[in-house]
């Protein structure tokens, strides 16, 4: 059997410490996962709690010794600085108002980055951690895991290759009803998220709004340009955003509507997103992710699956099965992993990496994001007028 790309270049694995995302953590556990499922990492040390026993602890349930964990993120950061043969990547999952901070002290210290989404919290803080990624020359890999998956890949796929014509119209929405009840009362392991400092100025539009927005512009390669939003809660008595919707006027002219709450009752997490072309259109829902539907102006609807007919490459190199068999969340998730680690693996061998790698999000998308929240807010702050999106960025 071949050896994967990154030990073909490295002869070993890349070796990981994750800062974040302990007992209780729902992406934590989906991080370390993805970096495991197609063996290019070896989980080398972690930051699990800010309380160290309980770090100790969870460190010891995966096989880590006790040397190797550490009580806080960035006593990770300096002690796998100087440990012979310590980490070569650092991933965040921390709340959001630790990503710059963790973030830029490992790329200060020599590490490539994987980070949770938002990248940050504020505007500024996005700028300086974009600058400092791109001055430090490292890999900077942002976890909208939603690009991971093969059909959303043959998605911009097939846009690229021209199969929609000219974009005139995307529509994207993310319903999700888990924070439906009338309740300010959150689990403790999520009571982060309902804080204005740590889940930052707009809960829906950090947590969710985010990755709409990352989607959009993945699959059709559009920029939005200007937005006329509201925000605001449905809950009575929330202090915190639950819902968002904008018009959108995107990059090549075409016009764009945009939603997302996480308060709609009974709604598992409906990520949906519909682009319209002069030629067709193409439609995908992350509830039944192996599915994209295309729909020709000239001819009759078609399905493409993964691994089925009509897989462009980008797909392709994105699904570990055979054709008529189901791949989801996780998978979506490791292929960014994966994509990552081999860019970061051609960096340490110093060779050019497989342009197909490359599409992972990254701390340019990180900064968008946040713009794009920041025009969202803007505008319902002028009561829904129309406010230019800057998407400027080296």
């Amino acid at each position: 059997m071949s050896l994967n790309p990154v030990q073909a270049l490295l002869g070993r694995r890349l070796r990981i410490a994750v800062i974040g995302g302990g007992p209780g953590s729902f992406i934590g556990a989906m991080h370390r996962q993805a970096a495991a499922l197609d063996n290019r990492y070896e989980l080398v040390a972690a930051a699990l709690s800010s309380n160290r026993e309980k770090s100790l602890i969870a460190g010891r349930d995966l096989g880590l010794a006790p040397e190797c964990i550490y009580a806080s993120g960035l006593e990770l950061i300096a002690g796998e600085k100087a440990r012979p043969n310590g980490a070569d990547v650092i991933a965040i999952m921390t709340p959001n108002d630790s990503h710059f901070e963790l973030a830029s002290a490992a790329l200060a210290q020599g590490f490539d980055v994987i980070c949770d989404k938002p990248m940050t919290n504020t505007l500024d803080e996005a700028e300086r951690l974009h600058a400092a990624a791109k001055a430090s020359g490292r890999v900077f890999c942002l976890t909208h895991n939603y690009t991971g998956y093969p059909m959303v890949r043959q998605a911009r796929a097939m846009v690229e290759a021209g199969d929609l014509g000219d974009i005139r119209l995307v529509q994207v929405e993310y319903v999700q009803g888990g924070k439906a009840r009338d309740t300010a009362d959150p689990t403790p392991e999520q009571s982060w998220r309902y804080s204005p400092v740590k889940g930052g100025p707009s809960l829906v539009m950090g947590d969710i709004g985010t990755h709409a927005h990352n989607l959009l512009r993945f699959i059709t390669g559009l920029e939005v340009d200007e937005v006329a939003a509201e925000v605001g809660s449905i809950v009575p008595n929330r202090v915190v955003h639950d819902y968002a919707g904008a018009m959108l006027h995107l990059s090549n002219g075409a016009r764009g509507s945009f939603w997302v709450t996480q308060a709609a009752a009974g709604v598992e997490n409906c990520l949906r997103i519909r682009v319209s072309g002069s030629l067709g259109s193409i439609e995908w829902e992350q509830e039944i992710p192996q599915r994209l539907n295309f729909k020709p102006l000239a001819g009759p609807a078609q399905v493409r699956t993964p691994n089925g007919p009509g897989t462009l490459p980008l797909a392709a190199r994105s699904s570990r099965i055979v054709r008529g068999h189901p791949e989801g969340f996780p998978e979506a998730f490791a292929n960014l992993y994966s994509d990552a680690a081999e860019a970061i693996a051609a960096r340490l061998a110093g060779v050019e990496p497989d342009p197909l790698s490359l599409h992972f999000p990254n701390s340019r998308d990180g900064l968008l994001g946040v713009r794009f929240v920041a025009a969202v807010i803007q505008s319902n702050a002028g009561n829904g007028v129309w406010v230019r999106v800057d998407n400027t960025a080296a």
